[in-house]
């Protein structure tokens, strides 16, 4: 709960002052998000403290698989997906699963999703995030040569599929971004698939490449992070979870947590699928939605695959690293928790069975949970807290948390440096929901 006493306000006030004559920034969560924030603040003079309810640069941030893809970041809720996710939604194994025991009480934001799933609705949305995403690569190589250390890998993403019908319809969707520089990429038949990718099954007739795509191993980009902001001077506290704040003047001065009290100037939530529940401390309410993810990494596979490769009709994702390899996918909206539901890791192994000739034994590799942070309208929220005037948000990024995490870094250090105006934002704001 807020707490309104003047005493400790003032108390907030002088412990900040004697500290240093710069505003300090408190930022909620050490995820890819938090931590690109973080790095960017500090770069512009802020004196930052990162803070998270458990280990720094892990949960969701750690076991997705780490693409960079700016080509596709079409939001969720699209035209034709209600009669879908209904349909899935009685399939357990289905790309798209909405647990019926949760459905009940995810019942006002699932109306508001399937409410977006309309064409207007799609366009404004992917106009929005592809804007936004056009210096998505660019910020990635200047992470690069600023000397931040991470795995990075220039190899392109390639979609393979099974029916070149269903290849042809995905290939055509990137018609929506010819105007940010992406051309439709050329069909591929079997054996150029072949030549890129050996170990591809023999039912696997058609793809293509989107060239220009990026991806790094996730934890080796927070880890990266992580390193530079300690240089730097940023405390990071892992273990730490918010209880409250000190609200005075509709701002937050001081954020309460249960290893002590942390004053601050700003403070910034980016705390993932959890920061809906970090804002009602402040008394707003926002719909941040849980969507679970599932991976399996596999050490010593590496040879597997030459490049990403996106499996078409499974929709799962897999990303070659130095040493091993990661299969990712599956959506599963159950609420805030952690379970590891063994039918979405068998749904995802039998993918990769139907997609690659090198056998995966059924106990082989990492398997992993991290839980994506969603919106009804699948865009990020990325702005002011509705009513405090000193309290930012970033979050809401689903598949697209590597992908956005530095352009959403700097665009959160500007705006809240005053070097970019809350209107260049407003597809974003927090307050568009009356929730």
């Amino acid at each position: 709960m807020a707490d309104r006493g003047g005493s400790r306000v003032d108390e907030a006030r002088n412990r900040s002052a004697a500290v240093t004559a710069a505003r300090r920034t408190v930022v909620i969560g050490a995820g890819v998000i938090g931590l690109a924030a973080a790095h960017a603040l500090r770069r512009r003079g802020r004196e930052v403290v990162v803070i998270d309810q458990g280990e720094p640069g892990a949960a969701c941030s750690a076991g997705n698989a780490g693409w960079i893809t700016p080509s596709i970041s079409a939001p969720i809720p699209a035209p034709g997906l209600t009669w879908t996710s209904i349909k899935w939604m009685l399939s357990s194994d289905s790309p798209l699963y909405i647990a019926p025991s949760a459905a009940l009480g995810q019942a006002r934001w699932l109306w508001r999703f399937w409410r977006h799933c309309n064409a207007a609705d799609f366009e404004r949305g992917l106009h929005a995030v592809a804007s936004l995403n056009e210096r998505a690569i660019r910020l990635f190589d200047e992470l690069e040569r600023e000397g931040l250390s991470f795995e990075l890998h220039r190899d392109g993403l390639l979609f393979v599929f099974r029916e070149e019908r269903y290849m042809e319809t995905v290939r055509r969707e990137f018609d929506h971004y010819r105007r940010y520089g992406y051309q439709v990429p050329k069909a591929l038949g079997a054996a150029e698939l072949r030549t890129m990718e050996p170990n591809l099954a023999d039912e696997v007739h058609s793809g293509f490449l989107v060239a220009e795509e990026y991806h790094v191993r996730p934890e080796t980009l927070t880890a990266g992070y992580l390193d530079q902001l300690i240089k730097s001077g940023v405390a990071v506290r892992g273990g730490t979870a918010v209880t409250g704040f000190v609200v005075a003047d509709g701002k937050a001065m001081v954020v309460k947590t249960a290893a002590g009290d942390e004053p601050a100037d700003e403070v910034l939530v980016a705390a993932g699928a959890w920061s809906g529940r970090v804002v009602e401390h402040l008394g707003a309410r926002l719909p941040v939605q849980a969507g679970k993810g599932y991976s399996v990494t596999i050490a010593g596979r590496g040879d597997m695959l030459r490049r990403p490769v996106y499996l078409g009709e499974a929709k799962i994702g897999s990303s070659p690293f130095a040493g091993g390899v990661r299969f990712a996918g599956t959506m599963e909206l159950s609420g805030i928790n952690t379970e590891l539901d063994r039918r979405r890791i068998e749904a995802i192994r039998r993918g990769i069975a139907r997609y690659l000739k090198p056998p995966v034994g059924p106990n082989e590799g990492v398997e992993w949970v991290g839980m994506r942070p969603l919106t009804p309208d699948g865009l990020p929220m990325l702005g002011r807290i509705p009513g405090i005037a000193n309290g930012y948000i970033a979050t809401g990024h689903a598949m697209l948390g590597v992908t956005m995490a530095p352009v959403t870094g700097e665009t959160m250090a500007d705006l809240m440096t005053g070097r970019l105006d809350e209107a260049a934002l407003l597809p974003f704001a927090p307050g568009r929901f009356r929730w």
